[in-house]
């Protein structure tokens, strides 16, 4: 049964692995990462996949996140969105992939500006001692002055910024916050509590706390399975609950990260754990967290 709340699914994924070239779905050694045994989603998920996962949610609106396209063409992936999205309506935005620290960032930039859905870039900074859970080689990537540059060209183009990382790196993005107060950071995933030891939970607290006090960082209530692949709605509660805390229902919004969300849930159970969790927030407030701030944030 269609639920009647109009959704936007402000971080979701697509992949043509006929087409285009993504190395960390089609590393076939298959090395262990965050994700776990990525086999199940190592093949094409298009629109329509998409669609049929999310048949019984109304979801009227979706942004889709640069997900590892061959990084030798990043403006590639923005071009092949932008085909899609003016045939099918879908994606209504798009965060692009960028290396903030390439000597080319200006130049990339650009190519993804001259697109019409473009709303934002995303370079994944996350670095963990665990080499299966690192994306960088620098733990310190975002206080390099390389970086810090392509990261101030984002005002120019217009652009927010997609932030995923992990709490230990929360401080110095939170100074990176209040170093750039015009650009918008939309933090993915909740910060990705991915330590969950009695320290690693509470770095993850402190930092949460650390990036809500710089008023120009949101964040996306998403990708909790990728850290806890076997949650449960009281499981995943205690991190849905002290987000909105943190941040306020103002500056929340619910995500699905689908497929890769998918290892650990279908659409609507993930959802429906989304819905039951914030079950005795008011109407308006629902509203907000499911569409609203969506549509404020990406510019929809």
């Amino acid at each position: 049964m269609l639920d009647a709340q109009p959704t936007i699914d402000p971080h979701h994924h697509l992949w043509d692995l006929g087409r285009n070239t993504y190395p960390w779905l089609q590393d076939r050694t298959l090395a262990p990462r965050l994700e776990g045994d990525i086999r199940a989603i190592a093949r094409d998920y298009l629109l329509e996949d998409y669609w049929a996962d999310t048949c019984n949610q109304n979801v009227v609106k979706s942004v889709h996140v640069e997900c590892g396209w061959d990084p030798s063409n990043p403006v590639g992936e923005t071009e092949w969105l932008q085909r899609l999205a003016d045939k099918h309506g879908y994606p209504h935005g798009i965060v692009a992939r960028a290396t903030l620290d390439a000597p080319n960032v200006e130049q990339v930039l650009e190519g993804h500006a001259r697109h019409k859905n473009i709303r934002g870039i995303r370079h994944a900074i996350n670095w963990h001692p665990d080499p299966a859970k690192t994306y960088v080689n620098n733990p310190d990537l975002i206080m390099t002055k390389p970086w810090r540059h392509g990261f101030s060209l984002l005002q120019r183009f217009g652009l927010s910024f997609d932030l995923q990382l992990y709490p230990p790196q929360m401080a110095d993005a939170a100074a990176l916050a209040r170093a750039y107060p015009d650009v918008l950071i939309i933090l993915d995933h909740a910060g990705m509590p991915v330590d969950r030891d009695e320290e690693g939970i509470r770095r993850w607290q402190r930092g949460m706390r650390e990036l809500a006090a710089a008023p120009n960082v949101v964040v996306k209530i998403s990708g909790l399975g990728t850290v806890d692949w076997n949650w449960t709605v009281e499981s995943i509660r205690p991190f849905v609950l002290e987000t909105i805390d943190a941040f306020g229902v103002f500056r929340c919004m619910f995500a699905s990260n689908f497929p890769v969300d998918k290892l650990y849930s279908d659409f609507d159970t993930l959802y429906s754990a989304f819905r039951e969790i914030i079950e005795h927030f008011s109407v308006d407030e629902r509203q907000m967290l499911f569409h609203d701030n969506a549509a404020r944030y990406y510019r929809l």
